[in-house]
């Protein structure tokens, strides 16, 4: 008796586990993949800001052609590999800090789409410019 209630009680932790787990990162996922609203506008520059941890939120940003533009990192306690950006069709790679906002300055950007990864590739985000 003493060994099924452990054994459905070891299968109950692990269930709750795999919801807790699967069920947060499942929704951080599809939030980041949705476009908001996080361009703003200061001094005559385009702001995008995008929090990176985990990869990058959100993962689709939309902004007006033709502006000068600054990309706004925001890290808190970021260790892992979004802590370093890539955009190859600019020619940017840029460490970021663990925690703290670092500003990368976009070239004019024509209508279109910009791509950005971390480091290592496996997190994406981009930038669709739009006239």
């Amino acid at each position: 008796m003493k060994v099924i209630f452990i054994s459905i009680l070891a299968v109950v932790i692990v269930m709750i586990g795999f919801f807790v787990f699967a069920g947060g990162n499942s929704k951080s996922v599809s939030a980041g993949s949705v476009p908001v609203n996080n361009v703003t506008m200061e001094g005559g520059k385009q702001i995008i800001e995008i929090t990176a941890k985990g990869g990058y939120i959100p993962r689709t940003s939309i902004a007006k052609a033709g502006l000068p533009t600054i990309l706004r990192f925001n890290t808190n306690n970021t260790f892992d590999c979004s802590s370093s950006v890539r955009i190859p069709s600019f020619n940017i790679s840029k460490s970021l800090p663990a925690s703290g906002l670092t500003d990368i300055e976009l070239p004019n950007s024509n209508a279109g789409t910009i791509k950005g990864t971390c480091g290592m590739g496996m997190y994406q985000f981009q930038i669709d410019f739009q006239s």
